[in-house]
């Protein structure tokens, strides 16, 4: 239902797995179980593996905290994208890259919820794309702030809110793991 034509096919997208962002993620090794059997699914029916890396001031390109978690390896020919912004497509080559590859629906997965898995998610939806939120395959850090709910109902409040979104042409959605379909086009 994507507004972008000549689009059918579906990508994953892996935002942010790295050691500094969820060393102390909730369910952390829960999720990383869950995204590894996604990647394979997806990578076993054909469809793109997309993986973003965040980098700044705590996350330092090539420091141990700035790597992907072990149990996440891209393959040679999938995509790795770096970014500097919350929203994976904000200044980075990601259109371009899903694109080339006909991709007109994402699957977002990844850290940390209330940042940039937020913000990717409304920046694909806002750009035409159908973007479906993994229920189980995102997670967040307890930050400790004053009134800030804790990382269990962040995940939970996104989980509810992404799956009410719509607008002309496009739609939302979340999905458990075991629900997403991948189409190869």
């Amino acid at each position: 239902m994507t507004t972008l034509a000549n689009r059918p096919r579906t990508a994953l997208l892996v935002v942010d797995m790295q050691n500094g962002v969820v060393a102390r993620a909730h369910r952390r090794d829960e999720v990383v179980r869950t995204l590894a059997g996604l990647v394979e699914r997806a990578r076993g029916a054909g469809a793109p593996v997309v993986w973003v890396r965040h980098q700044d001031g705590e996350l330092v390109p090539g420091t141990p905290a700035w790597r992907l978690v072990p149990a996440l390896v891209p393959l040679p020919g999938e995509a790795l994208l770096d970014k500097e912004y919350a929203d994976a497509f904000e200044a980075t080559e990601l259109e371009s890259t899903l694109a080339a590859e006909g991709v007109g629906r994402i699957v977002v997965t990844g850290a940390a919820t209330d940042v940039c898995v937020r913000s990717t998610l409304h920046g694909g939806f806002a750009r035409g794309y159908d973007v479906t939120l993994v229920a189980d395959a995102h997670t967040t850090q307890d930050t400790g702030a004053e009134g800030v709910p804790g990382p269990a109902a962040i995940i939970a409040h996104t989980n509810l809110y992404w799956s009410r979104q719509a607008a002309p042409g496009r739609a939302g959605g979340t999905v458990a793991a075991a629900e997403v379909v991948f189409t190869a086009g």
